[in-house]
């Protein structure tokens, strides 16, 4: 299974960004899709996930009335995170990951993409 991430970038605070993450394919171990961000010297941690069929969504406190998760496997398998009234806070590095369940252990998912950062200046 291979994802790629894309859609950083560099945008002001209040503003909005989308990142893409394109999966290559459905197995028992790419069943749910999932967000995480990471800073320099921390832990990379849970933004949002989301199921195959788009049916369950979860997400991070932090991030919660100001994020929202989707999927449209017509197209490419592809799962997208909007970000909106972005924060300075939220600036990270963004990975996609895939696994079998809807959690928020990162070590839980066994197929990563690669990251893409997002920048929010104030």
């Amino acid at each position: 299974v291979q994802l790629q991430a894309s859609g950083g970038g560099l945008v002001q605070a209040g503003g909005s960004l989308r990142l893409s993450c394109t999966v290559s394919k459905r197995t028992s171990s790419s069943l749910v899709t999932g967000w995480f961000r990471q800073t320099p010297g921390k832990e990379r941690v849970h933004v949002a996930a989301i199921t195959w069929s788009g049916s369950i969504t979860i997400y991070a406190d932090s991030v919660k009335g100001r994020f929202t998760i989707s999927r449209d496997n017509a197209n490419l398998n592809t799962v997208y995170l909007q970000m909106d009234s972005l924060k300075p806070e939220d600036t990270a590095v963004y990975y996609c990951a895939a696994g079998p369940s809807i959690v928020t252990t990162p070590a839980t998912y066994d197929f990563w993409g690669q990251g893409t950062l997002v920048t929010v200046s104030s």
